[in-house]
């Protein structure tokens, strides 16, 4: 055999995404050595695997379809020797991948790696941010063995263990006129500017909220992370949405907010555990998870207020 792991899981990346660019930025690569991965199994098989289509990227040929299927239970079948090799040892030992949705990890991820790691030292845990579109993508190209995010249009391959509920505060500055309200409604500020915390599906979300009470959110800006958002927030720019309540009221630049239940009777934010279907957890994958479910729980969670 004249190829590597490595190899057969840059050409997954390149097949499932369907770019040597997005392929290279998922497995965290040179696009050469990407290309090259390619170049050398399609020697090695004797077929080629894509079309180059300068405008599309990379389409697979009936060859490359097939051959990508064997080479993702190739790597499953690989990633199960070390599976074995756990269980049949008493200790929790080996590597875990785990993802995280951008919004929460600076409040959760912190005391969830250091307690699990100082439960399990000889566990290599490797933690990496994004949004539950890129949580799930990671999942499906085994890139992630599990991931911390919110239930929101999962797909029938994936598995999702709830953890805790978290609800909707209205974020706005701290001398807002509605700032020592004990709750507000949608339409008591649906007019004023809003700031949109544009990821998908959690954006989504947002916005299903003011379509439900049929009413039109006037949005100043979109940002794609927290922490601007309640710097601006804290400017007096406009108000927001979140789920995800930290320790403090105060925005990076030191200025102070105000974080009010939104009121009305919507579905709360699930979060929890995201895992791929066809794919049995390793021991440290399980002790993962049950370390979790001791840890994050409705009303209390880690870096962020009780409620």
């Amino acid at each position: 055999m004249r190829f590597t792991l490595r190899q057969l899981s840059y050409f997954v990346a390149a097949g499932e995404t369907g770019s040597v660019t997005r392929a290279a930025e998922r497995v965290n690569i040179s696009q050469p050595s990407v290309s090259a991965a390619i170049a050398h199994l399609e020697t090695e098989f004797g077929v080629q695997l894509f079309v180059r289509q300068h405008a599309q990227g990379l389409a697979l040929t009936p060859a490359g379809k097939r051959l990508l299927k064997a080479a993702k239970q190739s790597l499953q079948s690989a990633h199960d020797l070390y599976s074995v090799a756990n269980e049949s040892s008493s200790a929790v030992t080996g590597s875990i991948n785990v993802g995280s949705f951008k919004t929460f990890a600076p409040l959760i991820v912190p005391k969830l790696w250091n307690s699990f790691k100082s439960r399990y030292p000889d566990v290599s845990v490797n933690v990496s941010t994004g949004s539950e579109a890129e949580m799930l993508s990671g999942l499906r190209s085994a890139q992630l063995d599990i991931a911390l995010t919110y239930e929101i249009h999962l797909s029938d391959d994936m598995l999702f263990q709830p953890l805790a509920q978290l609800p909707t505060y209205v974020l706005v500055a701290a001398d807002h006129k509605l700032a020592s309200k004990d709750a507000i409604t949608l339409s008591e500020i649906a007019d004023e500017p809003f700031v949109l915390l544009n990821l998908p599906l959690s954006g989504q979300y947002f916005l299903s909220l003011f379509e439900r009470e049929r009413l039109k959110p006037h949005i100043v800006t979109e940002v794609t992370d927290s922490a601007t958002l309640r710097s601006y927030v804290a400017a007096g720019i406009g108000y927001s949405l979140m789920t995800a309540r930290p320790m403090n009221n105060f925005a990076e630049t030191g200025m102070p907010l105000a974080y009010i239940p939104l009121k009305g009777d919507y579905e709360p934010m699930v979060i929890g555990l995201a895992s791929l279907k066809e794919i049995k957890p390793t021991s440290v994958v399980t002790a993962f998870q049950d370390h979790c479910k001791s840890l994050i729980t409705s009303g209390k969670i880690p870096g962020m207020q009780p409620y």
